[in-house]
């Protein structure tokens, strides 16, 4: 794994997001020797087609859905 310095990592930042992207190689982040974080490259994203259907079963109808709330003489609108 390569090894960078923090001030190095700031200066290229995104030159280093790339090649990790590019190369699929992961960079350890450090200070003072020490290591404070590591750059890995991105999992393979998942499809995100089952997305239809994921809420069956997690809510209830207990009532009338598409009456009004409350009776349409408790309006308080001029004819």
């Amino acid at each position: 794994m390569q090894r960078i310095a923090v001030s190095t990592f700031r200066a290229t930042c995104l030159a280093v997001l790339r090649r990790v992207k590019r190369t699929g190689r992961p960079v350890r982040i450090t200070r003072f020797g020490k290591a404070v974080a590591d750059v890995v490259p991105p999992r393979a994203e998942e499809p995100d087609d089952d997305w239809i259907g994921v809420m069956v079963g997690r809510a209830e109808i207990t009532g009338d859905i598409v009456g009004p709330v409350v009776q349409a003489s408790e309006w308080k609108a001029r004819p």
